[in-house]
Parts: C-alpha cells; sequence; structure tokens
C-alpha cells in the first residue's frame, strides 16, 4: 500500500463530516415548537410580509473543495513539485468550493408569517408559500409551519 492510501482516506473521510455539518435550511428556526402545548400552537395571523433572506455559508464548501483540490494535486508530479501541485490544489479547489457554495445559497424571498398565538404569544415563521393564507385566518403551527386551520 502506498504511503498516500492513508492520507487520502483521511481526507475523504474529513470531507465527509464536515458536509454532514452542512445545513440546507436557509429559515431560522429559534423555537422547538415540538414542545409546545396545543393551546399554543393555534393562533390567528397578524401580519404577512415578504421578506428577502441572504443565507450565510457555512464553509463547507471551502473545506470539501481544498481536500478534493489537495487529493487531486498530490497525484501530480514528485517531491517538492507534488508539494506545491498539493497546496495549489488545496487553495484552487477551496475557492472553486466556497463559490459553488456561495452559488448554491443565493438570496430568495420567503413569506414572513406573524401569529398571535392562544395563550397570547408572538410567533414569527418564515416559509416559502402562503398560498391559502390571509390575515384573520385561524391557524396552526407545526413543525416551524403554519397551516389553515
Amino acid at each position: 500500500m502506498k504511503p498516500t492510501a492513508p492520507l487520502i482516506a483521511l481526507m475523504l473521510a474529513v470531507a465527509a463530516l464536515a458536509s454532514g455539518c452542512a445545513s440546507n435550511s436557509s429559515y431560522p428556526q429559534a423555537t422547538d415548537y415540538s414542545t409546545m402545548s396545543d393551546a399554543a400552537t393555534y393562533g390567528t395571523i397578524d401580519s404577512i410580509r415578504v421578506v428577502r433572506v441572504d443565507p450565510a455559508t457555512s464553509g463547507a464548501g471551502a473545506v470539501a473543495g481544498g481536500l478534493l483540490g489537495a487529493l487531486a494535486g498530490s497525484q501530480i508530479g514528485s517531491g517538492s513539485g507534488r508539494t506545491a501541485a498539493t497546496a495549489a490544489g488545496a487553495i484552487g479547489g477551496a475557492v472553486v468550493g466556497n463559490r459553488v457554495e456561495e452559488s448554491r445559497n443565493m438570496p430568495r424571498d420567503v413569506y414572513q408569517i406573524s401569529v398571535r398565538l392562544d395563550n397570547g404569544d408572538y410567533r414569527t415563521i418564515n416559509q416559502d408559500s402562503a398560498y391559502d393564507l390571509r390575515i384573520g385566518n385561524r391557524v396552526r403551527v407545526v413543525d416551524g409551519r403554519v397551516y389553515r386551520y
């Protein structure tokens, strides 16, 4: 077995772990809705606004790209040439990976729905659709989404 095989296996494992830590959700979820009582999950819509959400990059694209670039660069040349190719591949891969992640997480419009709950609390929910929802509708909040009741 080549001495680079363990290094390659380690880089692939780190890339898999880093990509597993990235979140695909671009909507803030500050409340654990599963622990709320039934009385707290029913309410009335106070307002509906369209807002632009700018998701932030997690850095997972840069990490994964850097690891893959280093892996590709380490296959080129030998000695100090291989070291330079590995470094160049890591830098280039990180830049490309970060750009890919940025383009995947483009800003988009979401509906910000303010709900006055039956227990007097207020919740603001961001969701991608407000198809059948209107101000004054009775609704239920389930798993961070608003549904007509």
